[in-house]
């Protein structure tokens, strides 16, 4: 069966596209088309179709992708509505309650082993026992004084300026 179909052929980040008529086994990169029916340059937005060979090749038995078609509508080629194109979304299924449904058990995967009964036992008496708390240290009673004060940048400026300003005995 032949399809109507894009087939990018923009480097990266430049996508442009040929339209052409190929098998529809053939793969959107394989190169192997019948003919070239036009281009279309997605930045500028303007497609440069031969109506003529299209409505050709239609009327050939040619079916045309979704994105061709929405295409051929937009710009006045053919007569329709457009086609939706994006994939149905899957309904999401409440989950069922519990007691309804019978408990199916899980797959594991390979290589991982049961816990026996003396882990589940053992793991049980490590988590009752009870944590030994870490003795507070108390700080030594004595704070040592703070060391002189430090002057101020103000203060430190003002020395600076007056030991220029005195003259030299």
């Amino acid at each position: 069966m032949l399809k109507l179909r894009l087939q990018r052929v923009g480097r990266k980040n430049d996508p442009s596209f040929r339209v052409v008529v190929t098998e529809s086994q053939n793969g959107p990169q394989s190169g192997k088309f019948l003919e070239v029916l036009g281009s279309y340059d997605a930045r500028q937005g303007v497609p440069q179709l031969k109506g003529d060979r299209i409505k050709h090749w239609i009327a050939m038995g040619a079916q045309v992708s979704a994105t061709m078609h929405n295409m051929l509508v937009r710009f006045g080629v053919i007569e329709g509505k457009k086609i939706n194109n994006l994939p149905a979304l899957k309904p999401v299924e409440p989950k069922a309650d519990s007691s309804a449904t019978e408990a199916k058990p899980e797959a594991k995967p390979e290589g991982v082993e049961e816990k026996t009964e003396e882990v589940k036992a053992e793991a049980e008496v490590v988590a009752e026992e009870p944590v030994a708390e870490a003795p507070v240290v108390e700080a030594p009673a004595e704070v040592a004084e703070p060391a002189e004060a430090v002057p101020a940048p103000a203060e430190v400026a003002e020395e600076v300026v007056t030991a220029e300003e005195k003259p030299a005995e």
